[in-house]
């Protein structure tokens, strides 16, 4: 089972060229694909619905969408109806199996000045896999305060630990007449955190080494795919103002797995060669 998550910027590449079929093409492959950053009727990409055109691009996925925040930027009367256009920014997963069932998290967040700050969100999606029902996540994090990302972790390790003491996204639809969906355990973190591994934010989700034992496994932490592969000199975003300046690349994207999965992670490895964002893909293959 492959993944992968991308961050695609709105469909802007380091070209500053809009082109979502580029970004289709670098995910095409995978099994699940978690996408941050999409957008609908975004000033910066000409006002362009990226999910009606993901879908286009790739059709023989299953897709739910997750907006963080919908923004009027223009209301109007049309044949005498109310009509408004909202700018909107969230995460995509999309599945080559279905999804059964979905939530948009949203994150914790504080009010900015100076810099613009926007509510962020984390996409949960109920997959079945040949690992059985895993849970995954597409994550987006704030980029400018790193207490506000670790309050965003401490938020959702909650919510990626707690799930089948809360339920997830529904529950108890006996009620109503349907079959019960399973509360598994497992469940897979992808996305753009913001982040360097190591920082206190980090540690909040996925634990420190040990002196003499290096990473513990244990239920109550994240796994990053990266050290347990042991996958050195990752970087997963590019500066678009100093593409090839090798100081400004960094590890901020990421793949967390339940301490559960861990043993099935084979190989993780970023393609070097997208350029459909200032972003990198990071691919994951579990087996």
């Amino acid at each position: 089972m492959k993944l992968v998550t991308y961050n695609i910027q709105y469909g802007v590449g380091l070209d500053g060229q809009y082109d979502v079929g580029r970004i289709a093409e670098a995910v095409r492959d995978a099994d699940v694909i978690a996408l941050q950053e999409v957008t609908r009727n975004n000033p910066r990409n000409g006002g362009r619905d990226m999910v009606a055109e993901i879908g286009e691009a790739l059709p023989d996925y299953f897709a739910v969408y997750g907006s963080n925040f919908e923004a009027n930027i223009g209301s109007r009367i049309e044949d005498e109806r109310a009509i408004t256009t909202t700018f909107q920014l969230g995460n995509m997963v999309l599945s080559k199996t279905p999804i059964h069932l979905s939530r948009n998290l949203l994150l914790p967040r504080s009010r900015s000045f100076e810099m613009m700050n926007f509510q962020r969100g984390a996409l949960e999606a109920l997959i079945e896999t040949p690992l059985g029902f895993i849970r995954f996540y597409s994550i987006h994090l704030d980029h400018r305060s790193p207490v506000e990302r670790a309050s965003q972790i401490q938020f959702l390790r909650q919510r990626l630990l707690n799930y089948a003491l809360e339920g997830g996204a529904l529950s108890g639809v006996a009620e109503i007449g349907l079959p019960e969906l399973p509360h598994p355990e497992a469940f897979v973190g992808m996305g753009d955190f913001n982040m360097l591994a190591g920082s206190p934010e980090y540690v909040e989700l996925a634990g420190r080494p040990d002196h003499e034992f290096g990473m513990p496994l244990t239920a109550d932490f994240a796994v990053d795919a990266a050290v347990r592969l042991d996958v050195a000199d990752l970087a997963t975003w590019v500066d678009p103002k100093r593409p090839e300046d090798a100081s400004r690349h960094k590890r901020i994207d990421y793949i967390f797995t339940s301490a559960s999965l861990a043993r099935f992670l084979k190989r993780l490895w970023v393609d070097r060669q997208a350029v459909g964002s200032d972003h990198l893909p990071v691919w994951a293959e579990l087996g």
